[in-house]
């Protein structure tokens, strides 16, 4: 019996060593691609090598990447960790330390100093928390995963080019778990196309020169179509006996107070033609929101609707607004298994929530709409329970 049970081990192990064999093996082909692809792009085969040689798969990457906070929070979970008294104070006093700098960037590129400062705060806490993780191996991790390779690959790329043309030396490449660098966390093909030598020293400083890392900022913004003199957007009151097939409409916002959508207080919207949405990422237990178009160029930064709200509301309070008037519902975060089973559970009634990654993205919201309608339910494109016992969907599905 020992002996089955020593022979039983010993065809375990043999079989982790096998399959950890073939992932490193794999992993191998996949970085001598990229070290092709980066030299045919102009990088030199030195450069690449000194980048690429002795690398190894990151596992805790693949797990931050499966786990983020923008997949599974709720608003008000999401909220609670980045607008806090603490970020809305410090950011104020930012906001007044850097005064002269911040007037001379709005000045030049109509960028707010209030949406600089939240975006700052946002992304490194105003600069306390900038990474230590290697970023070649975070991007390498990621570049040779299924989920998002070929993102990934071009931006391992773009580092090795950062290096290369002498813009970063290579004990400079650490940050996020992603790979982002620097005050405002700048992917490094963002740090190559838009970074700016602010302060005159010949260097593109993302680190130490807060002139080009807040400039650089307002550079990404504007060549992103940020419109100057508009706002982000704004929590509004809906009316009673609101139609939610408007829901995600398009119209101007002196469309939207023709039926009935005021300001949060109950005041009238201003009477403007600009181009405005209505968001209910709570649902209709939420707050309403109407978002511009400036809303859109703070989710071409990062393509979440919870963090480009944070960034709206942030930079709200950093100007002395208060808090939501209508605040979200207190309510645990959904299991990525429990969006999972939604999913396929619409997709096998012939509404198309696209493919089942346990990720509420715009399709998965529309199919909940439609669903919701043919259900007679509210068609608020949000997964509350009602509609999750109305699919026959477990609200406490265990992930595994």
């Amino acid at each position: 019996m020992r002996r089955l049970c020593g022979q039983r081990l010993s065809v375990l192990i043999t079989a982790a060593l096998l399959s950890t064999q073939a992932v490193g093996a794999e992993f191998g082909r996949c970085l001598e691609t990229i070290r092709s692809d980066a030299i045919a792009s102009g990088v030199q085969s030195t450069t690449a090598d000194r980048l690429l040689t002795g690398v190894t798969p990151n596992p805790r990457v693949i797990e931050l990447d499966r786990r983020q906070p923008e997949f599974v929070s709720t608003l008000g979970g999401y909220l609670k960790n980045r607008v806090s008294a603490s970020r809305i104070r410090t950011g104020q006093k930012r906001l007044k330390t850097h005064q002269d700098l911040l007037a001379r960037i709005q000045r030049d590129y109509g960028v707010p100093a209030r949406y600089l400062v939240a975006f700052w705060g946002l992304e490194t806490n105003y600069g306390r928390f900038v990474g230590t993780m290697n970023t070649v191996q975070s991007l390498a991790t990621l570049a040779c995963d299924r989920r998002r390779g070929e993102f990934f690959r071009g931006e391992l790329i773009a580092a090795m080019q950062l290096v290369d043309q002498g813009t970063l030396e290579p004990d400079q490449l650490a940050g996020s778990w992603a790979g982002a660098l620097g005050n405002f966390q700048f992917l490094p093909s963002v740090y190559r196309d838009h970074a700016v030598d602010a302060d005159g020293d010949g260097r593109r400083d993302l680190w130490q020169s807060l002139p080009d890392a807040m400039e650089s900022a307002a550079a990404f913004l504007r060549e992103r179509g940020w419109q100057p003199g508009e706002r982000w957007g704004r929590e509004v009151l809906l009316p009673d006996g609101f139609d939610f097939a408007r829901l995600e409409d398009q119209q101007s916002v002196a469309d939207w107070s023709d039926l009935g959508v005021t300001k949060a207080s109950g005041n009238p919207l201003p009477a403007v033609d600009i181009p405005a949405r209505l968001l209910l990422p709570a649902g209709v237990e939420g707050p309403a929101f109407l978002v511009y178009p400036n809303f859109d160029v703070i989710m071409r930064w990062n393509p979440s609707r919870l963090y480009a709200l944070s960034v709206g509301l942030l930079a709200d309070r950093l100007a002395g607004a208060g808090a939501l008037r209508n605040p979200p519902p207190a309510e645990p975060a959904m299991p990525i298994a429990t969006v999972r089973a939604l999913q396929r559970r619409l997709n096998a009634l012939g509404h198309d929530a696209g493919p089942v990654d346990g990720r509420v993205g715009p399709q998965t919201r529309a199919a909940l709409r439609t669903y919701q309608k043919a259900a007679g339910l509210i068609a608020d494109g949000y997964p509350d329970t009602e509609t999750l016992r109305a699919l026959g969907v477990r609200a406490n599905t265990i992930d595994g």
